[in-house]
């Protein structure tokens, strides 16, 4: 990075002047973070960070990457908003690019992950009553507990978790909760009307929980037994985060409908997607849908340069390799502060001794030594470097957990 500019006021300041004019559904750590490039963040101090939380995976391909930052640039100076009333020459390029990319028909593109999944959810019900021949207002989506998929009031509706629920009644019906990693509950859940079973490949927010070798396999082999459609929410696992485009390519597995987000959009602007067959994604007509900036011209130039990289198989094979430098590293400390810990590719859980502080606390004392990562539940913490991260960085944060954790 280039010398610091600060600015005219300091982390504090800052932070005391949020209070009064923000609403509190955050609680960030105390970090102000002014300027980033690659995996590192610089405060207002000037005093830098590297980044192992990648904004929740939407920046995999780190803070400006140049490639990204042109590709904005270039579009910024050309053309950045139609709406959909008007076709763009943006568009159908990103479109067949990314369809191309994860081996599907069609694309829905929209904003934000949440939107994406309402998208998928609407897409759903609407196979179920076009094709399957479910009753009208009948139809049902089976879900796993502990997921997250986003806060909208239907997404909320089939959480599990009641910070995200309580006080936001009544609920969209239509959703049933099994246990996650369980076929045989789901199996017992599905039945004719069924449109879909919604899953994330890995859940992210409980704590980067993987699931046992044949769970996708399974869900996928049940949805096509039982005539339903299987939706896979990639919003944080997919895009190279785990060492393959997509999380379900582990287990060699097609879904019907893929939700993509976050790092679809590079870190510069909101890019999500649901792409799919065109069986399914044909269903919606002119009208049922829709979204101002969905598939905006700027959003479809840097999603195509989003696309671009991940064709080349470089970020997916770092995630691939350097996982197994976190893996390892992570081993190394089970019983030295970290009770357990699950990881693929660059994402990783890490369960930290509660009697050495909450996931909060950890997370506050790497701050400290110049390590930002984010906690979850109880004493868990998550990392999810950028992709462009390098094997010494990687180790040299693991070091800095091993002090933090036995200091």
């Amino acid at each position: 990075m280039t010398a610091p500019v600060r600015t005219a006021r300091g982390s504090e300041e800052l932070i005391r002047a949020e209070e009064p004019v923000l609403a509190h559904n955050y609680h960030p750590l105390p970090v102000v973070v002014a300027r980033a490039e690659g995996a590192w963040v610089e405060d207002v101090e000037g005093r830098r960070y590297l980044d192992m939380l990648a904004g929740y995976s939407a920046l995999n391909f780190g803070h400006r990457h140049p490639a990204l930052v042109e590709a904005a640039h270039r579009q910024l100076d050309r053309l950045t908003l139609t709406s959909r009333a008007f076709h763009n020459d943006r568009l159908a390029g990103f479109a067949e690019r990314l369809a191309a990319l994860t081996g599907t028909d069609m694309v829905l593109p929209m904003n934000t992950g949440a939107e994406a999944v309402e998208s998928g959810i609407k897409v759903a019900r609407k196979w179920a009553y076009d094709v399957k021949g479910v009753p009208a207002d009948r139809a049902t989506i089976v879900v796993a507990a502990d997921n997250f998929h986003g806060r909208t009031t239907t997404i909320v509706s089939f959480s599990t978790d009641e910070t995200a629920r309580s006080g936001f009644g009544p609920f969209t019906p239509g959703f049933r909760i099994v246990p996650y990693n369980d076929l045989a509950a789901l199996e017992a859940a599905v039945d004719e009307t069924t449109a879909a079973v919604l899953i994330e490949p890995i859940q992210g927010e409980a704590g980067v929980l993987i699931p046992d070798d044949g769970y996708l396999a399974g869900v996928r082999e049940l949805t096509r037994r039982k005539g339903c459609l299987f939706v896979a929410d990639e919003i944080q696992s997919g895009l190279g985060r785990t060492g393959h485009t997509l999380a379900v390519e582990h287990e060699s597995v097609v879904p019907d409908v893929v939700l993509l987000g976050k790092a679809l959009g590079g870190g510069i602007v909101p890019v999500s997607a649901v792409v799919g067959r065109r069986d399914v994604l044909g269903v919606l007509h002119p009208g049922e849908h829709g979204s101002t900036f969905g598939g905006n011209p700027l959003a479809a130039a840097v999603g195509t340069a989003v696309v671009e990289l991940l064709e080349t198989g470089e970020f997916q094979r770092r995630a691939a390799e350097l996982g197994a430098v976190l893996r390892e590293g992570l081993a190394a400390l089970v019983g030295r502060g970290v009770v357990g810990f699950r990881a693929r590719g660059l994402w990783a859980g890490v369960d930290v001794d509660p009697a050495l502080g909450s996931g909060r606390e950890i997370s506050e004392r790497l701050m400290r030594e110049g390590i930002l990562v984010k906690d979850t539940h109880g004493s868990t913490i998550r990392l999810a470097p950028p992709l462009t991260v390098t094997a010494e960085e990687l180790t040299g944060a693991l070091g800095t957990l091993e002090k933090v954790l036995t200091s």
